[in-house]
């Protein structure tokens, strides 16, 4: 037995930190080296055009439904041992979709892959939680955390670009093997095992959550697709009625699968809804861009995935300093910031057309795209992790990647059905970029409501907070 495993040993936290930020790295870049890469995949395995699109709707619906459950068993079963069992799904499932001959081999492990990011996502940031300290540690490591999102995502565009053109899509997802077998056996060495939690598992709130969201998420990538018809509706009333008795359930559940005590806080129910809300613009983002820079400016996928470098520019950078910045301009100013920013490069990029200069339609405010994702998203994070109770830690952060995965695959139906509505009569580049244009127009519309809770919700109770623990302070003095 290693003897980082022994209770006695202190934790390492640099390695603990390592392991969570590169498996995180790992997830959001295998959402996103698939999309420049797309029309490759698309003529290797014989995909039909709406087929295409599955490519990352079976890995978000199995990601989305099963979030709830992957985060609970973390809290239940030992945080350690869920790290692997979904990092081992997620590797093996890489492995798989690397050496698909066929469109419904690829599509099969990729719901498979979605199933081990549900495990996965949910218990890194739960292992931050538990193994940093409230306050300036763990929003360092929190914003390290969103750093590392931010980056992977555009990283992931321009690596899967190049893949595409000069080797193979195959290889983005290959290299996870030697990656995942180092992060199983790190973890063994470096992360102690939690105590597991006695009592029965929520099987009723498991399944219908599961059940609910799966449903939630395929009803509106279908409705993308084949449009309001007879079976989303009723996709859609299945899943409210499921989430209905899924919300009875946990109010009578001795333990809850997502306590509902965790939305008694006025700032985590606000992060929540504002960062599905947010992530519903930012992230479907990249997806609208890459069809503008291959569609209407005419590049070719590694071009393309080059033309996002400007989105990480200053992305990284600032997401470092985020912690000494809330430090000396508070959390309410950096986030308000940051949203700020957002409207206005959204706002910016809805101006792109036929015939647009990339470098200021796009590159300028690609830079403000990175600023304002750098400053919002770990504020963002840790409202959503805050006060939360350490038993509590697996069901908080379930609770920011479900509103995570809500925003990256609902809000992309929205607003591909958005995009779509007034099109008639155009084609080619013309109608890629009406509807580019009107998908960022609904983006800022949603950037303007996530700032309006913010300022309602999260604004007030971190100036309570703030407030409750400068007065606390002088007594503890005085003590």
């Amino acid at each position: 037995m290693p003897h980082g495993n022994t209770a006695t040993s202190p934790p390492n936290k640099t390695a603990i930190l390592a392991i969570i930020l590169i498996s995180y790295v790992m997830i959001v870049l295998d959402i996103s080296v698939v999309l420049t890469g797309l029309p490759k995949i698309h003529t290797e395995l014989g995909f039909s055009d709406a087929g295409l699109a599955w490519v990352q709707s079976a890995y978000t619906l199995t990601f989305g439904g099963f979030l709830l459950l992957g985060a609970r068993a973390g809290d239940i079963l030992g945080r350690r041992r869920m790290f692997i069992i979904g990092m081992t799904i997620f590797t093996i499932a890489s492995v798989a979709i690397g050496a698909s001959q066929s469109s419904a081999w690829m599509l099969s492990w990729r719901a498979v892959q979605g199933l081990g990011s549900a495990i996965l996502a949910p218990t890194t940031l739960a292992l931050l939680q538990t193994s940093f300290d409230e306050g300036e540690e763990r929003v360092r490591a929190v914003s390290l955390y969103s750093a590392a999102a931010g980056v992977s995502a555009t990283v992931g565009l321009v690596v899967g670009g190049l893949l595409a053109d000069w080797l193979s899509w195959r290889i983005g997802f290959l290299i996870n093997l030697p990656i995942g077998i180092a992060m199983v056996i790190a973890s063994r060495i470096y992360i102690h095992e939690t105590d597991k939690r006695p009592g029965a598992f929520d099987l009723p709130g498991a399944v219908t959550s599961t059940l609910g969201m799966g449903a939630f998420v395929y009803g509106f990538i279908r409705s993308a697709q084949a449009g309001w018809d007879t079976t989303t509706f009723a996709t859609i009333a299945a899943a409210i009625i499921m989430l209905g008795a899924f919300v009875l359930i946990e109010r009578r559940a001795s333990q809850p699968i997502l306590p509902l005590r965790l939305f008694s806080d006025m700032e985590r129910s606000g992060a929540y809804a504002g960062r599905a809300l947010y992530i519903s613009a930012m992230v479907r983002f990249f997806f609208f861009t890459t069809l503008y820079l291959q569609q209407v400016a005419g590049l070719r996928p590694a071009l393309a995935g080059l033309a996002f470098v400007p989105a990480t520019m200053l992305h990284v950078p600032i997401a470092i300093i985020v912690p000494r910045l809330i430090r000396h301009f508070g959390h309410n100013t950096i986030l308000i910031t940051g949203m700020l920013i957002g409207i206005v490069a959204m706002a910016w990029l809805s101006r792109a057309g036929v015939g647009s200069n990339y470098w200021t339609a796009v590159a300028m405010p690609m830079i403000l795209i990175g600023i304002s994702q750098g400053l919002t998203l770990s504020p963002l994070t840790s409202s959503g992790v805050a006060r939360v109770a350490r038993e509590d830690a697996g069901a908080a952060s379930g609770a920011v990647n479900v509103a995570h995965q809500i925003g990256s695959s609902v809000g992309l139906g929205i607003l591909i059905a958005v995009a779509a509505i007034g099109s008639s009569g155009l084609s080619g580049a013309d109608l890629t970029a009406y509807r580019v244009s009107h998908a960022f127009n609904a983006g800022t519309v949603m950037l303007v409501a996530t700032l309006l809770i913010s300022l309602f919700t999260i604004v007030p109770a971190a100036r309570r907070q703030a407030l409750s623990q400068e007065e606390a302070a002088p007594a503890k003095c005085a003590a």
